[in-house]
């Protein structure tokens, strides 16, 4: 097999979703993994999130020492990735892109509306850790992507 050669792995290269089967998934979906950075280094954290149609909301708890607070302080375009696998061929994903910012005041209501529609928690507070409060956390949506295999 060539290096060019993708025949080999038509069964694992999915098809496209449309944006209404990406807004349907993140709708559906309320976790994944989200991608900071903070010069040249990266942070890939699961988080719970709540979804809107235009933007992607967080809660970050906030403990002594908060290492996704701080890379999110300095990332200025963030990544979230939900995905779902069935079977060795069955899987989906999206990929959502755009600005991350803390929640201003005026946003809360819209935040927590959206966390309490597909957010998952599994725990609200550390037992080991000292919290400091919560902070709420927006990913202005830019672009958002889909990909699907289904035998």
């Amino acid at each position: 097999m060539s290096s060019n050669d993708t025949d080999g792995f038509a069964p694992i290269q999915g098809d496209p979703m449309t944006d209404e089967e990406v807004e349907a998934y993140l709708r559906d979906h309320g976790v994944g993994v989200l991608a900071l950075a903070d010069e040249g280094r990266a942070y890939g954290v699961p988080i719970s999130f709540g979804y809107d149609g235009d933007r992607v909301y967080f809660v970050f708890l906030r403990g002594e020492t908060s290492q996704k607070e701080r890379f999110a302080e300095t990332t200025t375009r963030a990544t979230l990735t939900t995905f779902d696998v069935s079977g060795r061929y069955e899987w989906e994903s999206v990929v959502v892109s755009g600005t991350i910012r803390e929640a201003d005041d005026d946003e809360w209501d819209a935040l927590v509306s959206a966390m309490e529609a597909n957010a998952w928690f599994p725990s609200l507070f550390s037992e080991s850790e000292p919290m400091r409060g919560i902070a709420g956390w927006v990913l202005d949506v830019e672009t958002a992507t889909g990909l699907r295999n289904r035998p």
